[in-house]
């Protein structure tokens, strides 16, 4: 059974930085790509947005919005996927959740994924505020 588990989350001063975690059962991580997302306050489904990906091979896939504060990486010591986010921005204020549609490549969702049919955790908020 597929089951990833997001935790790290909190309230956090712009400027500052959070580590997320994804922990990881049912399937091999390193076999197959896993992103994170997030969810905007007020925003539906279709709007979330895809943050990172670490993918198979290759390096990982991270939007310009956040390229340069956040690093995806796997611990495969204690089987999950983290993401560091640093230099955080009120706008980087969501639910952040993770998840695979079990593909080896990334990203997720610019490809034509659908991570509402793969598989993803309940996610753990994220709110940058003073």
């Amino acid at each position: 059974q597929v089951q990833l588990v997001e935790s790290g989350g909190g309230l956090v001063q712009p400027g500052g930085s959070l580590r997320l975690s994804c922990a990881i059962s049912g399937f091999d991580m390193d076999r197959y790509a896993i992103s994170w997302f997030r969810q905007a306050p007020g925003k539906d489904r279709q709007d979330v947005q895809e943050v990172s990906c670490i993918p198979r091979m290759t390096d990982p896939y991270y939007p310009d919005s956040v390229r340069g504060r956040f690093a995806i990486y796997r611990d495969k010591a204690n089987n999950t996927v983290n993401l560091q986010m640093n230099r955080l921005k009120p706008e980087d204020t969501a639910l952040y959740f993770c998840g695979t549609i079990l593909r080896f490549s990334c990203p997720i969702l610019a490809a034509g994924g659908d991570i509402w049919k793969g598989s993803y955790g309940q996610g753990t908020q994220v709110t940058v505020s003073s």
